[in-house]
């Protein structure tokens, strides 16, 4: 129970007052100091110094009052104070609640918008081609309308399906995080071909739930398209760890530094930090003595 009384510094300040009160007490009978003041004080009656140890009586006890006083209002501002914290707690928590909501919805209706692309236009534009490639074969290429409408419908197919891509990672349901981030990276191989792209993945990231995943994949996919776009980059580095109770995706490249970290149009730093703090994430720049990289950490307790 003592202990637990002189747990505090102020509790353990009032004891040491009390205890230097008590031993001044034994000095001051010991060594009779009233009476040695007295002394030197009575030749001086005419400047009242024996009134001197009353005023500063009267001081300690105001000094006290005031300290007192103080205390009292700062104890009262630290409540406010922690109230206000508290506050903006619950609001950051609401804030970062809705982004969340927000990032699913938008990607629930992204998933929505590709899946009719793919099944409404995607068949009709299959539907005209095959009767426009019927069409040619019964003419035997001629006339040349069939054929350049053939054509057509075909870079029309593929513009759909680079739309449906850029909508919605492709086998990011069924295949998960991992696959459509090789996916995604394969495809900037057959772009840029003298670029190098290695991926590292470390621990199991196969349960991470939708809001981690599109946010994980959105930050690959806007760091390669900003390689890709003003880098000038040889090498691209991804590594994903999950570990230590959070998943970390990592991001390097040996490209021309910090000249293309926001590109126009895209999510930039901004955007991927928002993304990232929407899920009480952390997102840092990498310092790199050539290049550039950002650090974006996501706690495994939202992710699980």
């Amino acid at each position: 129970m003592a202990s637990r009384y002189l747990a505090t510094p102020a509790h353990r300040d009032l004891l040491g007052l009390i205890v230097t009160a008590v031993l001044f007490a034994f000095a001051s009978a010991r060594f009779e100091l009233s009476e040695r003041l007295l002394v030197v004080t009575q030749p001086h009656e005419r400047y009242q110094l024996d009134e001197v140890p009353l005023v500063l009586l009267f001081v300690a006890v105001a000094l006290a009052w005031y300290a007192w006083r103080r205390m009292r209002e700062a104890r009262a501002e630290i409540a406010r104070r922690r109230e206000v914290e508290a506050r903006l707690r619950a609001a950051l928590a609401e804030n970062r609640a809705l982004a969340v909501v927000a990032v699913e919805l938008m990607e629930e209706e992204r998933r929505s918008l590709a899946r009719e692309l793919h099944d409404e236009l995607g068949q009709h534009l299959n539907a005209m081609k095959i009767d426009a490639v019927s069409i040619r074969d019964r003419l035997h290429g001629l006339p040349p309308e069939p054929a350049r409408i053939a054509a057509a419908l075909d870079r029309m197919q593929a513009a759909v399906r680079g739309i449906v891509r850029r909508l919605r990672p492709p086998g990011l349901d069924e295949l998960g995080l991992c696959a459509a981030i090789e996916d995604c990276v394969e495809g900037w191989r057959q772009r840029l071909p003298g670029v190098a792209f290695e991926i590292d993945v470390r621990g199991d990231v196969s349960c991470l739930p939708e809001a981690a995943n599109i946010t994980l994949y959105r930050l690959v996919q806007e760091a390669l398209t900003n390689v890709a776009r003003h880098a000038r980059a040889a090498l691209v580095e991804i590594t994903l760890d999950r570990g230590n109770g959070e998943v970390r995706l990592t991001v390097r490249d040996d490209g021309m530094g910090m000249a293309h970290a926001a590109s126009p149009g895209g999510m930039g730093l901004v955007g991927m930090r928002e993304r990232v703090e929407a899920l009480a994430g952390r997102f840092e720049i990498a310092t790199c003595e050539r290049g550039f990289g950002f650090v974006a950490t996501i706690p495994c307790a939202q992710t699980a």
